[in-house]
């Protein structure tokens, strides 16, 4: 094995203290993950791959920097000493590279890390390759670590440290570029040293990776993964596992994909393709200021992790990586946003995208579902953002509805126009807080009187769904919480006519008894059970939507007073009509609003007067009662 002579021209070490959350992070990774050693091995050889990758990405622009060298990873068991090397000829590291990515975890993921730990050691294993802490994974099974590393451009360093709080870092006379890891192995992990042990491990864990994996074994080198781009292998040589095992490798889940499409373009343009959907949300889903994206290659040299340029955001779930024969290699960020072929790429990967979630929905509904309730909220997103592919996007969505009484969203659009009533010309649909409200909310009685079903849309992005939405196979949609004029005339009753000439004076009053806070009091059509509903004013936003940009502290430019409806037939609006005394009145005019607005899911301006303002009526209601005499 390769190994560095101590000279007395080496400079004296500097002893170093961890960064506190390394600290936290070594002590787990050390004491908590025993019982999955053999990850270390699949991480040291990821971080020693992507070392190369990103050497002849850097030599795109300075071909000197490759030399004559052909790319590897090799390893060095030597039982004698009881060392396993990991060596790297790839980009090396300076000194200040090896204090920042070893000293420290500069990641904002880090502390997302600590949170995620879940004391099960056979998921936590899985989390250490995606938060990018891999390297620390060399303790489970060393009780000591040497890192020698040489930029090109840099002096050679050696790091030690026994993962106890604190390392060593000083000169090196190491004279190649690249990176070594050497592991001092505890007594009861030297399996690891065993030829037959390691070529296990590799072919399961890193047969895919491009970059050659050597064992050597005295003058023996060896081989052992297939050291080709896994994307450029013939689909029919790629079994189910293969392409398990590479997307386990390219995003570090511990759990399998759901699907994935491989797929080979030639003519004019020319790219391969290779496009997974997860089945696990990643922490950062829905920061949407995190960059998404996949991988992109370059006649397989790979330029850069997250090319958000090559799918919309709302696909961010997805994962895989393109591979371009028609991108050149010097290829910024600033050329992709601005490119053909790069939005050829991308339309077409859109495409592909949503065949796969048509095909899952039509072949594996119950895996679609699954699918769904992890990802929905984010495809939702594509209604708003891209116009071209909201057709298909519509179909692929999931609803609640008042006419089916799971709780999991399953009912399509195009299942809800199939089922409309023959006079029916609107899709109905209620955003609420929760399902809960939704299923209680007050604007669905008089839809359930007149049998039509009601979509319920429960996910804080709907409000601007439906607003961009607008209509579905020639059905618009229709807020049911609105006194537009086609929701009114869908739940119209003969007596309302009437009741609207009777309570006319009562309107009338509450209007100028809640002056500031409703547009009007109307008779309303829509209402059974409840006294009262506030409603949107046709062309004005919902309330939800209002209290949503209030929440995120944003002004509301088309904000209107709502429309309060009141029940004719209710006990209490009956009483109101009957109440001559101002005082009273206002307090029932006041109560009816406040009980309106908690159905909506709303703030009271001053709970304590309304709860004063209900004993009030509590207490007239008790003394109006005859009392009763204990003999």
């Amino acid at each position: 094995m390769t190994t560095e002579t101590q000279t007395t021209a080496e400079a004296q070490p500097q002893i170093k203290e961890f960064q506190a959350e390394t600290k936290q992070v070594l002590r787990l990774v050390i004491h908590s993950l025993y019982s999955h050693k053999e990850i270390f091995l699949r991480e040291l050889v990821s971080n020693a791959s992507d070392a190369c990758e990103k050497l002849r990405f850097e030599a795109i622009a300075k071909p000197d920097l490759l030399g004559a060298d052909s790319l590897s990873v090799t390893l060095s068991p030597d039982s004698a000493a009881g060392t396993l090397s990991i060596k790297d000829n790839g980009i090396g590291m300076s000194e200040a590279e090896i204090i920042d990515n070893l000293g420290t975890i500069a990641r904002s993921g880090t502390k997302k890390f600590l949170e995620t730990l879940s004391g099960d050691s056979a998921k936590d294993a899985q989390l250490i390759g995606q938060f990018g802490v891999g390297f620390y994974s060399a303790f489970i099974v060393a009780d000591k670590v040497t890192v020698l590393t040489k930029r090109a451009d840099a002096p050679a360093v050696r790091w030690d440290s026994d993962g106890e709080g604190r390392y060593e870092i000083r000169g090196s006379e190491k004279a190649d570029r690249g990176t070594e890891v050497i592991l001092h192995l505890r007594d009861e992990d030297k399996e690891f040293l065993e030829p037959a042990r390691l070529r296990q491990l590799v072919r399961k864990y890193s047969d895919h990776l491009s970059i050659p994996i050597v064992l050597k074994t005295g003058e023996k080198d060896e081989t052992l993964n297939q050291a080709k781009a896994f994307w450029t292998r013939p689909k029919s040589d790629l079994k189910d596992e293969d392409y398990q095992g590479f997307y386990k490798h390219l995003t570090h889940d511990s759990e399998d994909a759901r699907v994935w499409a491989h797929n080979k373009v030639e003519g004019n343009i020319e790219y391969t393709s290779l496009l997974y959907l997860p089945k696990r949300a990643p922490f950062d889903l829905f920061e949407r200021e995190q960059k998404g994206g996949i991988q992109l290659y370059v006649k397989r040299v790979f330029i850069m992790d997250k090319a958000a340029e090559l799918l919309p955001p709302y696909l961010r779930f997805m994962r895989g990586l393109v591979d371009s024969s028609d991108l050149p290699l010097n290829v910024s960020r600033e050329l992709l946003q601005n490119n053909r072929t790069v939005e050829k790429i991308k339309s077409a990967l859109v495409k592909r995208s949503l065949d796969l979630l048509e095909d899952l929905a039509t072949n594996k509904p119950e895996e679609y579902a699954e699918f769904w309730k992890t990802f929905g909220a984010v495809l939702k997103e594509g209604i708003i953002d891209d116009p071209g592919q909201r057709t298909r996007i519509a179909k692929l969505l999931r609803f609640n509805s008042s006419a089916d009484s799971a709780d999991a969203p399953a009912v399509t659009l195009e299942a809800y126009v199939a089922r409309m009533k023959a006079d029916q010309k609107s899709i109905y649909y209620l955003t609420a807080d929760s399902l809960t409200a939704a299923r209680n909310s007050p604007h669905l009685e008089g839809f359930r009187a007149k049998g039509m079903e009601v979509l319920l849309l429960t996910d804080r992005i709907d409000e601007w769904v439906a607003a961009h939405l607008h209509e579905f196979d020639g059905k618009p949609l229709a807020n049911v919480a609105s006194a537009a004029a086609d929701v009114a005339s869908a739940i119209e009753t003969p007596d309302k006519a009437a009741a609207e000439t009777a309570f006319k004076d009562t309107l009338d009053r509450l209007g100028k008894g809640l002056t500031g806070k409703i547009a009007s009091a109307q008779v309303s059509a829509r209402l059974t059970d409840s006294p009262a509903v506030l409603v949107a004013g046709e062309f004005g936003m919902s309330l939800r939507m209002g209290r949503i940009l209030k929440q995120a502290g944003q002004n509301n430019p088309f904000a209107t007073l709502p429309i309060l409806e009141v029940n004719p037939k209710h006990p209490l609006v009956e009483r109101l009509k009957d109440t001559a005394d101002e005082a009273s009145f206002s307090d029932l005019a006041h109560v009816l609003y406040d009980q309106a607005m908690l159905a909506e899911g709303g703030e009271l301006d001053d709970p304590a007067i309304f709860v004063r303002r209900v004993n009030r009526l509590i207490v007239e209601g008790l003394s109006a009662q005859p009392k009763i005499i204990l003999s």
